[in-house]
């Protein structure tokens, strides 16, 4: 990991968090419920999740209360557009844009001496079953200030108001109670402080609830698509949802995810693009042992990648250039099955997001394809980071070099 960090790639984006910042990172880690970090100093990502103490806690999901109920940490205006490394949700990031963009003002003040608790709120005390997330029309997104700010500023103003009336000016009970809460909280009474819960909706998403799973319900029908086998079979004894059901390996998925226009294929046009040779050069990685040169070497070098290309069994050769093979010899002989040329990896890996779909809508498409075959290091990069980095650790060192080389040369780039 230690390349990617030299990158800039993994934690580089983070919020570094010191000194009194701990302090209240802390005090709102007992808001929740969560014993203190050991750490003096850490990073944190713009939803206060710190991947330091994620390890020392051995937790990846330390800031939530069950499946159902996320929370976010605000410590800085810094984590303003900062990634979101370990969402629960693929929507978790625009919660926080938006909470930026309504709130930035008042999070610049709070921030000064206190921090957020940001609540996600989808009214669903705890899942039962994958169909609670049907229910999941709009989220309330609900603030709780450290140290009660919000209830002190009150109580400051109050005080003040009754200080002016008549002759309470000369009472000291008085006096000493607003000299104590000055002294505590400093003048609260004219800072933004108030926060009212933001209503956001929710279309289609991708919850890492019950295993995994892609609720696509802007569609032509409602499509649950399961990453567990075990809560897919559990998911198909309910009759009670006029929903369709999919395992992620379901052969049939990609066609159903076609008719309802949510998909598109076309595999000419695919081969022409540098997404189907970075498919064409990981597949050759997956089945090269013996190499006198670097994958770095291989992989930006044709005549290289030719010449070990041309080393591998036949069958091996065929499922790597089985694309053009087939293209080329369509030509000639237009009776030819794509499936006895065209490997299924291909098949899969080179649809893409219906052109119809809005932005939103084709990342979430992305990622739902990065899934399904996972086999474009790139894409796998910006739409899956967790399987990224799991992959990135089986990877030769050499192929791990060539990919990083590429993702900093089209993180510009970013289809949505």
């Amino acid at each position: 990991m230690e390349k990617l960090r030299e990158a800039g790639l993994i934690d580089g984006a983070l919020v570094k968090l010191s000194g009194s910042l701990v302090t209240r990172y802390n005090e709102c880690l007992a808001l929740l419920g969560v014993k203190p970090t050991k750490l003096k100093q850490f990073s944190v990502d713009g939803m206060g999740w710190s991947p330091e103490i994620a390890a020392e806690k051995k937790d990846n999901w330390y800031l939530n209360m069950g499946e159902a109920n996320v929370n976010a940490l605000i410590l800085s205006p810094a984590q303003k557009d900062k990634p979101v490394q370990m969402p629960s949700h693929s929507f978790d990031r625009d919660v926080m844009i938006a909470v930026f963009a309504a709130y930035g003002r008042e999070i610049k003040d709070i921030t000064k001496d206190a921090a957020l608790v940001v609540h996600l709120d989808q009214r669903i005390d705890t899942f039962f079953d994958p169909f609670d997330l049907l229910r999941y029309d709009n989220i309330t997104v609900r603030f709780t200030l450290l140290n009660k700010l919000h209830e002190k500023q009150q109580e400051q103003r109050a005080l003040i108001q009754w200080f002016r009336r008549k002759n309470n000016f000369i009472d000291r009970e008085v006096h000493k109670k607003l000299l104590e809460s000055a002294k505590k909280y400093g003048d609260l009474r004219k800072r933004k402080l108030d926060l009212e819960p933001m209503t956001l909706p929710i279309n289609s998403f991708y919850t890492r609830a019950f295993g995994g799973v892609f609720v696509l319900k802007d569609f032509i029908k409602t499509i649950l698509v399961f990453e567990d086998k075990k809560w897919f079979k559990k998911a198909t004894e309910d009759t009670a949802h006029d929903v369709m059901l999919f395992h992620l390996g379901h052969d049939e998925l990609l066609a159903a995810l076609v008719r309802h226009l949510i998909l598109e294929s076309n595999l000419k046009d695919a081969v022409r693009t540098s997404r189907y040779q970075r498919i064409k050069k990981h597949l050759l990685t997956e089945h090269l042992e013996k190499k006198e040169h670097s994958f770095k070497e291989i992989l930006d070098n044709s005549m290289l990648f030719k010449k070990y290309l041309n080393q591998l069994p036949l069958e091996t050769k065929k499922k790597i250039s089985g694309v053009e093979i087939y293209f080329q010899r369509l030509t000639v002989d237009s009776t030819l099955k794509l499936e006895d040329f065209v490997d299924k990896s291909y098949q899969k890996a080179l649809h893409k997001p219906h052109s119809s779909l809005m932005d939103e809508q084709k990342e979430l498409i992305w990622k739902l394809l990065s899934k399904i075959m996972p086999k474009d290091p790139l894409h796998l990069y910006w739409y899956d980071k967790e399987a990224f980095y799991a992959a990135y650790e089986t990877w030769e060192s050499t192929y791990q070099e060539w990919v990083i080389s590429n993702i900093l040369l089209n993180n510009n780039n970013q289809p949505s």
